[in-house]
């Protein structure tokens, strides 16, 4: 082997051939998110001029091929000739990284776009680019091949319109697939118009026949936000708690509202961006609430029953609430810009929320008296819940050192290597016991459907009988206290038939691990088994499918093959396969078929888990309505 590192050995990337060499380092993946990422790269430069004022309507439309235009009725990127580079400001936008106006103070207040990367790097991962820009009654094109320009910026025609529009074709030698999804799409331009409120926003699909598509415009902005999220619960006060103020450069939107519900749903956003790990803009929005609440508490009727202050997680008990600020110069923690760091924001959200909280109850007595009710109760409840986690601690149900006697584990002690299957009845609870590699592989046999965690408090979840065994098993606890760093296990595999009665059971439990467990789901340690419908076999020629699609792919091909008859089974549940079936079709790695179970939006995951699980009939019918024509085969 040559040990020749030299000057030679330096590789420099020019241009955007760093971004074609590792896209993840700016969109994330390659996979679903990474494609859909462009959209939203070029979609939050038009955000970033309806922001400065100077647009009112953005449209993106899927054309056959996966073609994405997006079209806005902004300034229209420059076009005249930038003085450093001698080209045309177009060009360099779209062909330089760290290009942009999002440095210039005078040119965006507020921006999501920071890095100056978003364009470009659309440009750089695309087969094909094309810009058309329409300013000063000219209409300037440019196309591009893979980031590099056909010919430069020219003239084509006149217009009385101004704007950008941007059409691409993602490139398929960098994404895994280039199918793009409406739904995912739609999910995040319905939240930038809750986000942006009067600016119209649609997305239209043109790759069928029946064109989809939608038109998003909300005048309440988060107010309205507020109500589609809670649209699935019983609100206790109607309509939400809606403010908006500037404050030392800040301005923040923010709107509540509370439901007879027992589970927190707090989003906050930063010019934008989706802060799924909060940030100071958070914490001062929590202070000024909790603070607030306590100080009306003890002026109320209620004074005399409080043994004790509100805590944080009373007051936000059947809370959902949006928290919008824009920041001029926002400080993220992480590449991800999950985190805002900017401490001088902490105290500037919390003085406004705790003026405006007080004016607005000082107006809605019924208000904040229903608020400081459910509160109370909620305090009660933590009471009990800390009674319920001490006698489940001195039981062993909390902690890893009383595992449950249903759990058969493996002998590997390192998480990372360890898979742990919770497996629906007793009976393919013993085949997989048999079946499984006890090295790496444990084995939790549950009986029964578990409780619905969305429609029940903390206390009553942690002395469940059905749930007490799973948390004793993973050995991290659970809600407030779960420590991811102590699961046992980096796998948790469902395993349950593939009936409806299976189905209902994994949903209980991802709405479980969801409430519960949130961040093994966030770290995709949660799985669902993907076990066989069918075997077909012919002699020692066995092979299993999935769906009936697959079964008839493999009845035909095996017919090429044999002239005898092939023998077929349905398997109607676990329990009918024997441990050698169980392990060659559901549980050996190497043949194996398991489903990852990840949280991209966390808006549309608490929508869904709010929608089929909570108290509400009419949304869930809804929701059965809308879907049921992609329903081929249902097991009732």
């Amino acid at each position: 082997m040559q040990n020749n590192y030299s000057a030679q050995s330096i590789q420099i990337l020019k241009g955007l051939e760093a971004v074609r060499k590792r896209p993840g380092m700016y969109i994330g993946s390659t996979g679903v998110d990474g494609l859909h990422h462009l959209v939203y790269e070029v979609v939050d430069n038009s955000i970033d001029e309806a922001l400065a004022g100077y647009c009112s309507e953005i449209t993106v439309q899927i054309e056959p091929g996966n073609i994405i235009q997006v079209t806005d009725n902004g300034r229209g990127i420059p076009t005249d000739i930038h003085p450093a580079e001698g080209i045309s400001a177009m060009e360099v936008v779209l062909t330089r990284l760290h290009a942009g106006g999002k440095f210039d103070k005078g040119s965006y207040k507020v921006s999501g776009g920071l890095h100056g990367v978003g364009v470009s790097v659309v440009n750089a991962l695309s087969e094909w680019t094309e810009v058309r820009v329409h300013q000063k009654g000219e209409v300037h094109f440019q196309k591009y091949h893979r980031g590099v320009p056909e010919k430069p910026v020219e003239v084509i025609g006149t217009t009385d319109i101004t704007g950008t529009v941007v059409r691409f074709r993602p490139d398929d030698q960098i994404f895994e697939g280039t199918d793009f999804s409406f739904d995912i799409l739609s999910t995040r331009l319905r939240e930038l118009a809750f986000l942006n409120k009067g600016i119209r926003i649609r997305i239209i699909d043109s790759r069928l026949p029946n064109i989809k598509q939608h038109d998003f415009i909300f005048e309440g902005g988060v107010a309205e936000f507020v109500q589609y999220l809670n649209r699935s619960k019983n609100a206790i006060h109607e309509p939400p708690i809606y403010f908006e103020a500037v404050r030392d450069d800040v301005a923040m939107e923010i709107a509540l509202e509370y439901n007879d519900g027992y589970n927190e749903n707090m989003f906050s956003f930063v010019n934008n961006i989706n802060t799924r790990e909060g940030g100071t803009h958070l914490v001062g929005f929590k202070a000024a609430l909790t603070r607030t609440l306590n100080d009306f508490a003890k002026k109320s009727k209620f004074a005399k029953k409080m043994d004790e202050n509100l805590s944080g997680d009373d007051v936000r008990e059947g809370l959902t609430a949006v928290v919008s600020v824009k920041v001029p110069d926002p400080q993220f923690e992480g590449q991800t810009k999950g985190k805002l760091g900017n401490s001088e924001v902490r105290g500037i959200v919390e003085s406004q929320v705790n003026e405006s909280l007080n004016y607005f109850f000082e107006q809605n007595p019924k208000v904040v008296d229903a608020i400081i009710e459910k509160s109370m109760m909620a305090a009660k409840a933590r009471m009990a819940a800390r009674r319920a986690r001490e006698m489940t601690r001195r039981k062993g149900f909390l902690e890893s050192t009383g595992l449950p006697g249903k759990l058969a584990d493996c002998s590997e002690r390192d998480p990372a290597k360890t898979e742990l299957y919770i497996v629906e009845g007793d009976s393919a609870g013993g085949s997989a016991k048999q079946g499984r590699s006890r090295e790496f592989q444990a084995i939790l046999a549950l009986w029964g459907k578990m409780l619905n965690v969305e429609k029940a408090r903390q206390d009553k979840v942690l002395a469940n009988d059905k749930l007490q065994p799973i948390i004793s098993a993973l050995g991290a606890s659970a809600g407030n206290e779960f420590n991811v760093e102590k699961l046992r296990y980096h796998k948790i595999i469902i395993m349950a038939d593939a009936d409806v009665d299976g189905s209902h059971i994994r949903t209980l439990l991802l709405t479980f691990f969801y409430r519960y467990m949130t961040e093994a789901l966030e770290k995709g340690y949660i799985y669902i088994a993907m076990p066989p419908l069918y075997k077909m076999w012919v002699g020692k020629d066995v092979r299993y499918a999935f769906t009936d699609a697959e079964r008839d792919r493999t009845l035909a091909e095996m017919r090429q093959i044999h002239t005898s008859t092939i023998n077929m089974q349905r398997y109607k549940g676990l329990g009918e396969m024997n441990p050698d079936q169980l392990w060659e079709t559901t549980m050996n790695p190497e043949t194996r078929s398991i489903m990852r179970i990840s949280m991209d939006d966390a808006v549309e995951a608490e929508e869904i888990f709010s929608c089929l699980m909570g108290e509400q009939v009419a949304p869930r019918r809804q929701f059965i309505e809308e879907n049921a024509l992609t329903v081929q085969n249902l097991d009732v």
